[in-house]
């Protein structure tokens, strides 16, 4: 069964997309920029991401755990460790596959980050 889980952007009915789908323990979170951070340097955009993204999970009924893949693109190479060294804030005991891909631009020029992330439910790793 398909749950769709809507975000705050007035882009999704426009667009087409949901913040998330829910497919049986599949998360997939789509792409989430650092929106309310926008001025923000690329550490704290990526911190903020990940909030939205931990959100986000929690709405499916996931948890940052359960992660899985994460794919993270990037404006500015020189970025590479900052939005690295959040990025394991979150993840560095998860550790999931992750991509850092540096990209021309995102929709909005002061973003220096957007995250992507797919989870599994029940795939947290055992300690």
């Amino acid at each position: 069964m398909r749950q769709n889980i809507p975000g705050k952007s007035p882009y999704e009915p426009i667009i087409g997309f949901s913040r998330a789908v829910r497919v049986g323990d599949t998360v997939h979170v789509s792409g989430t920029a650092p929106v309310g951070a926008d001025l923000a340097d690329a550490a704290t955009q990526t911190r903020h991401v990940l909030e939205i993204v931990r959100a986000t999970l929690k709405k499916a009924g996931a948890r940052l755990e359960d992660v899985v893949r994460t794919r993270m693109y990037l404006t500015h190479v020189e970025d590479w460790e900052a939005v690295g060294k959040a990025h394991g804030e979150f993840f560095g005991t998860i550790r999931p596959a992750a991509t850092m891909v540096v990209v021309a631009a995102l929709l909005q020029p002061t973003w220096r980050v957007e995250i992507e992330a797919d989870a599994v439910i029940g795939a947290a790793p055992k300690n």
